[in-house]
């Protein structure tokens, strides 16, 4: 059983945590380890990351066949999209269009950024090199970034078509529909769909945030330039 560091009076003295499921474990590991792996990449030592977790660094092993292992963990942890869906869900609908966009694109930036912190520190400790990247790595919201990546007026806006499990569409559908849902009051007065505007705007996001070198764009000016164009003191209805 892991144990864990007690806040007592002597020093080094510890005592047996609550008894944990092999999942609870993994999961407890792995939000302890992954600051440390945004900041180290793959030098992170698992002595490190049990002292952060306070338990023996044995205990990692019992849940982690090995360091790899334990790393393809915090990869698949900093994609998943839980607490950009929750960032999504709370926009209030009440808002103006422009006010509702700016904060999913805040949201979406945030989210990106922590992909881009562990994947990044990753790369460059050379761990990822010449690996198959992990589905929807870089994107956030799993979104195709490659020549074959549809985002225009013919993407496919056919919610009844399931995608294939596993896959880089599958990983982006929830956010996609979370910010399909904050274009769907203005249904009657848009050019496109809610469904393929989202998936412009996902598209436009991330590919604004992904653009390395250059001095990013305030949220409020691109979400203008996708509603009202590129003309000066355009705006819609």
């Amino acid at each position: 059983m892991a144990e864990a560091v007690e806040a007592t009076g002597a020093p080094g003295r510890r005592r047996r945590a609550p008894g944990m499921s092999a999942d609870e474990r993994r999961a407890m590991i792995v939000t302890a380890a992954l600051p440390l792996v945004a900041e180290y990449g793959a030098a992170v030592t698992t002595a490190k990351v049990a002292r952060a977790a306070g338990i023996g660094e044995a205990t990692i092993f019992r849940v982690f066949e090995d360091k790899d292992a334990l790393l393809a963990a915090c990869v698949a942890e900093a994609l998943r999209p839980d607490a950009l869906l929750t960032s999504l869900a709370a926009i209030s609908l009440d808002q103006p269009l422009a006010d509702r966009l700016t904060e999913a694109l805040d949201a979406m930036r945030e989210h990106l950024a922590r992909i881009g912190a562990v994947i990044g520190a990753l790369h460059a400790t050379g761990h990822l090199r010449g690996r198959e990247a992990p589905k929807g790595e870089g994107t956030g919201t799993g979104a195709r970034t490659g020549p074959d990546a549809r985002t225009g007026p013919d993407a496919r806006t056919d919610a009844s078509a399931a995608p294939v499990p596993g896959s880089r569409e599958e990983a982006m559908a929830a956010p996609l529909a979370a910010v399909t849902a904050l274009f769907e009051p203005e249904r009657d007065r848009l050019r496109m769909t809610p469904e393929a505007l989202a998936r412009v705007f996902v598209a436009l996001g991330q590919a604004e945030t992904s653009s390395a070198g250059q001095e990013g764009v305030d949220a409020r000016e691109l979400v203008e330039l996708f509603l009202y164009g590129a003309f000066d003191g355009v705006r819609g209805g």
